[in-house]
C-alpha cells in the first residue's frame, strides 16, 4: 500500500528552535506532510515569521512562539499557547540547542551550564509538558536532536558533547517511561550539517577535512535531517523506540 503524501494531516507539531537551520527544515517538512506547526524561537522573531509564512504556504495553521525552553515557566507558557491555538499536540521536535567553542584551559562554567540547561533540561521540560498533553489524545511522537559529539571527540566541543551525552541517556529513559502511553521517543544525530550554526562554530578548513573523510563525500543537508525526523514521527515506525539514529554519510563508520 502506498504511503499517504500527507501522513500528518490533522496532527499538531511543535518544533523548538524552529526558526533557523535544521529546526526550520523540520518545521517545513512536517507542514509539507500535513501537520499544523508551532514554531518556537528564542531571539530571532524575523526568521521565525519567515518560517511561519512558508508553513502557511502549505495551507497549514501555524504560529511563532517566543520562549526560552531552559526555563520551566517559559515552557509551561509555550505549551499552553500551543494548546490554546491548536487544540492539542501530537508531535514534539526538540531542536533548540546552545553551545560554544571551549577548551578546558578557557572553559567558563557558564558555558557548560548553558549547554546543559538548553540541550538537556530544556528537552526534558518540553517532553514532560508535551507528554501530559499527548497522552489523553492517544499518544504522540517526540524526536530530539542529538549529536555524534556525544560519542566521539571534536576539538572545542566539550560543553556541547557532554550535554548531548546526557541527552542520549534522557532519550532512553523517556522512551521506556512513555511507551506505555503510546508516546514514542527517539533522537536523530546529524553529522556535519550545512547550517549557519556550523559555519559559525567551525572554519572551512575543518569542514573540508570532515567532508574528505565522509564516504558520501559531502555534508548532510538540513532537509535530509528533517526527512529522517518526519520518518520517525510516522505511525509505521512506532516500533523504533529509544534510539539515537545517526545521519552522517558514513563519517563515523570504523574504516
Amino acid at each position: 500500500m502506498a504511503s499517504s503524501p500527507e501522513p500528518f494531516q490533522g496532527k499538531v507539531a511543535l518544533v523548538t528552535g524552529g526558526s533557523r537551520g535544521i529546526g526550520r527544515a523540520i518545521a517545513l517538512e512536517l507542514a509539507r506532510a500535513g501537520a499544523d506547526v508551532a514554531v518556537n524561537f528564542r531571539k530571532n522573531a524575523e526568521a521565525a515569521q519567515e518560517v511561519v509564512t512558508a508553513v502557511r504556504g502549505y495551507g497549514r495553521k501555524t504560529l511563532a512562539i517566543q520562549a526560552d525552553v531552559a526555563k520551566q515557566e517559559a515552557v509551561d507558557e509555550l505549551l499552553g499557547d500551543v494548546v490554546d491555538h491548536f487544540g492539542g499536540l501530537d508531535l514534539l521536535v526538540c531542536s533548540a540547542a546552545s553551545g560554544r567553542y571551549v577548551t578546558l584551559a578557557d572553559f567558563p562554567l557558564k558555558a557548560l551550564d548553558l549547554a546543559l540547561k538548553v540541550n538537556v533540561v530544556g528537552a526534558f521540560l518540553c517532553a514532560q509538558a508535551a507528554a501530559a498533553i499527548m497522552a489523553p489524545r492517544g499518544g504522540g511522537r517526540i524526536v530530539m536532536l542529538a549529536s555524534p559529539g556525544s560519542r566521539r571527540v571534536f576539538p572545542g566541543y566539550m560543553a556541547v558533547g557532554a550535554s548531548k551525552g546526557a541527552l542520549d541517556s534522557l532519550v532512553r529513559y523517556l522512551a521506556v517511561e512513555l511507551a506505555p502511553r503510546n508516546i514514542v521517543v527517539n533522537a536523530v544525530a546529524p553529522g556535519i550539517c550545512d547550517t549557519e550554526a556550523l559555519r559559525a562554530y567551525m572554519n572551512q578548513e575543518a569542514i573540508d577535512t570532515y567532508v574528505a573523510r565522509t564516504p558520501r563525500g559531502r555534508q548532510v543537508t538540513p532537509e535530509e535531517v528533517a526527512s529522517l525526523v518526519a520518518f520517525l514521527c510516522r505511525e509505521e515506525t512506532s516500533m523504533i523506540c529509544g534510539q539515537v539514529i545517526s545521519i552522517d554519510g558514513g563519517f563515523f563508520l570504523p574504516f
